[in-house]
């Protein structure tokens, strides 16, 4: 390996060391009236130093059959406890539907089988979880700048916000995350259908989740229903981009 691959290597660990030991306090540090502002230089000072360092079309990281984990474990939740998903998985997501709206010029609704359809990739690549676990395994889905092209993002589209099924607490708030237009166009950027040659498992995130693999896993949405395009966040949730973002995470989590 040469040394500027070798040197890269370093960083991006580094950083996501740093990012990880940041997110693992979060609960504890939120009482303090200097956090967010501390967090919230860390998260640019990440940002800016993983662009410098790895331009934004580098591709992750990818691995070959034998590589694949044993099993794939569940990150977040297993099974919504939403009745509307209930009711699509009971028919084997048959009466499933991709919404896009937003900043397109052409808002449209997606079946699986249309999504199968869309230009698609295959890849086997690892994915990193806050919680400290890694798993490889293979993804096959369709590539969202396919998807995209079909609906025409408008000149004003930031970023792209996923909205799923999962509630993520007593008051039924719904799991959503976002990326930004780099990340939307990147390659590797995927709506997985299957994960290891078969059907994506409902504990996986079926029918639909996102890969966007130069990024830590809770950036990777399950139970996709909805996709609407940005020009940014004000009127979303808290603000800041995604579910976990607004509990104090860093929006861009890259590795």
């Amino acid at each position: 390996m040469s040394d500027e691959r070798t040197r890269r290597r370093f960083l991006r660990r580094l950083l996501a060391a740093g990012g990880a030991a940041l997110l693992g306090g979060c609960d504890q540090l939120s009482t303090t009236t200097w956090v967010p502002a501390a967090l919230g230089s860390a998260e640019a000072l990440n940002r800016r130093l993983q662009r410098l360092i790895t331009p934004r079309r580098a591709m992750a990281q990818e691995f070959g059959p034998a590589d694949l984990s044993p099993t794939f474990r569940s990150n977040g939740t297993a099974n919504p406890d939403d009745a509307g998903y209930q009711a699509l998985a009971a028919n084997g997501f048959a009466d499933y539907r991709l919404e896009v709206g937003g900043l397109v010029a052409q808002p449209a609704a997606f079946s699986l089988a249309e999504l199968r359809a869309l230009p698609s990739r295959t890849q086997i690549t690892r994915h990193d979880c806050v919680e400290g676990w890694s798993a490889i395994g293979k993804w096959t889905g369709a590539k969202l700048g396919a998807l995209l092209e079909r609906v025409q993002p408008k000149p004003e589209a930031r970023y792209v916000v996923f909205y799923c099924a999962d509630p993520m607490d007593e008051a039924g708030t719904k799991y959503y995350e976002s990326i930004d237009m780099d990340d939307a166009w990147h390659p590797q950027t995927i709506l997985a259908y299957e994960l290891n040659d078969a059907p994506l498992p409902i504990a996986n995130g079926a029918p639909i989740r996102l890969r966007v693999e130069r990024q830590l896993g809770y950036k990777m949405a399950k139970y996709v229903m909805r996709i609407e395009l940005v020009a940014d966040f004000a009127a979303i949730g808290g603000g800041n981009g995604g579910y976990w973002e607004d509990q104090g995470y860093e929006w861009y989590a890259g590795i």
